[in-house]
C-alpha cells in the first residue's frame, strides 16, 4: 500500500502548546479506564464471551501494552486485562503527581529519538498497513485501535506523542471528540488521517496535520515530521 520509507525516523517532536497546557490527570486516567471497564464488561455479557473482530482486535491491542498474549480465550484475556488496568489506574490515582517540567531546548542526541504514535482507524486492512509502515519507519506504535473507548485508555496507560486519528469511526464514535479528548488530558498531538473533507474542515482546528485519503507514505511521513523541530 505504501512506499517505502527513508532510513532514519524523523528528528524528535518539539512541545506543542497543547502538550505543555495540558492537565493529565489520575481522575482523567481512571475515568477512561473505567469507562472501558463498563463497555468490555457488557460486550462480553451480551455476546456470552464472544467478541466482534473489530473488538477483539481493540482488546489485543490493549493486551499488548502488558505483554499479555492475546491468543487466549477473550474472556480469559479479559480478566487478566481488567485487572491490570484497574491496578495501573489505581496506582496513578494514589501516586502523587510530580510538578510538571517546563519545556527547554531540545537535547542533542534527540534526532535520534523515535516518535511514540497512537494509530485509531477503522479499516482492518488500513490500520495495519499503517502500522507496520509507521514502525518501519523507526516509530514506536500503539494500537492500531478502532473504537474511541479502547484509544482513550491506551492513552491514559501509555504515554504517547502523538496520534493519527481516522475521524469517523466504526463504533459511532466521532475522532473530532477523541482528538479533543487527547489533546486536553494527555498532551497528544493530532493528525486527522480521513477521507471526508467536510469533517475535516470542521475539526481542523484540533490538528497540526491533516492527511486525505487515499495518500501515500510520503505524505504520512510528511504529516509526522511537521511535529519535529527544524
Amino acid at each position: 500500500m505504501f512506499d517505502r520509507p527513508p532510513p532514519s525516523p524523523p528528528a524528535s517532536r518539539r512541545p506543542s502548546p497543547a502538550a505543555s497546557e495540558a492537565s493529565a490527570t489520575p481522575e482523567a486516567s481512571a475515568d477512561s479506564v473505567e469507562r472501558l471497564c463498563r463497555l468490555y464488561d457488557a460486550r462480553l455479557a451480551r455476546a456470552d464471551g464472544r467478541l466482534s473482530p473489530d473488538h477483539r482486535r481493540d482488546l489485543g491491542a490493549l493486551a499488548g501494552l502488558f505483554g499479555l498474549d492475546a491468543e487466549r480465550p477473550v474472556a480469559e484475556l479479559w480478566r487478566e486485562l481488567r485487572s491490570l488496568i484497574l491496578r495501573r489506574a489505581s496506582a496513578d490515582q494514589d501516586s502523587t503527581p510530580e510538578p510538571a517540567e517546563t519545556p527547554t531546548a531540545v537535547r542533542s542526541d534527540a534526532a535520534a529519538e523515535p516518535l511514540t504514535l497512537l494509530v485509531v482507524e477503522d479499516d482492518p486492512e488500513t490500520a495495519v498497513d499503517l502500522t507496520a509502515f509507521l514502525t518501519e519507519a523507526g516509530h514506536r506504535v500503539v494500537g492500531p485501535f478502532h473504537s474511541a473507548a479502547a484509544a482513550e485508555a491506551a492513552a491514559a496507560l501509555h504515554p504517547v506523542d502523538a496520534a493519527l486519528l481516522d475521524i469517523n469511526l466504526s463504533d459511532g464514535a466521532d475522532g473530532g471528540a477523541l482528538a479533543e479528548n487527547l489533546a486536553r488530558r494527555w498532551g497528544v498531538r493530532i493528525i486527522f488521517v480521513s477521507g471526508d473533507g467536510p469533517a475535516v474542515e470542521r475539526h481542523a482546528h484540533l490538528a497540526e496535520a491533516v492527511v486525505i485519503k487515499p495518500y501515500t507514505g510520503a505524505q504520512i511521513l510528511a504529516a509526522v515530521a511537521r511535529l519535529s523541530p527544524a
